[in-house]
């Protein structure tokens, strides 16, 4: 019987293995573009892998969010003084592309929109504005829940310097 359970929980273990070797583990958007998918406005499928190289703020938000759309001027602003900085900035959302599209049609906000083909829920985003800054290989170095003033003087310091 023991023989029986040790073999068990080696092929359990062995069974549960990724596949991926140690030393080529996914990157935080790597796992991130596992759970879900993600569209622009016209509908094109978006890699987030090819954003790699570039540090990249992605903003979760909703056009019936009033805390995340009085953050968008800052973000505008931030998003200007950091374009010499190797940022890029995706604004993200789970509501329809035309909702999303007539939302930036209204405002004239200059950002790359995303649709999230999954809810927001299945990739752990309970809150909105949630935002996630990653680093050049894609690793997640911040998570900030609820609003901020992103072109605030600390702020904009702070993302130089990451």
């Amino acid at each position: 019987m023991r023989n029986f359970i040790y073999i068990s929980c080696l092929i359990l273990f062995f069974g549960c293995n990724s596949g991926i070797p140690q030393n080529e583990k996914l990157s935080d958007i790597e796992s991130m573009q596992l759970k879900t998918s993600f569209v622009d406005l016209k509908n094109q499928k978006v890699d987030l892998t090819s954003y790699k190289g570039k540090k990249i703020i992605i903003n979760y938000w909703a056009t019936w969010c009033k805390p995340c759309i009085m953050e968008m001027p800052g973000l505008t602003r931030a998003q200007e003084i950091l374009k010499n900085h190797n940022y890029t900035f995706l604004l993200v959302s789970d509501e329809r592309i035309s909702k999303i599209s007539k939302f930036k049609n209204d405002k004239k906000y200059n950002f790359n929109f995303l649709k999230s083909v999954g809810s927001n829920e299945s990739l752990g985003i309970y809150s909105l504005p949630t935002a996630y800054i990653f680093n050049e290989k894609g690793i997640k170095i911040e998570t900030i829940v609820g609003t901020i003033v992103w072109d605030s003087e600390q702020m904009i310091k702070k993302l130089k310097t990451l």
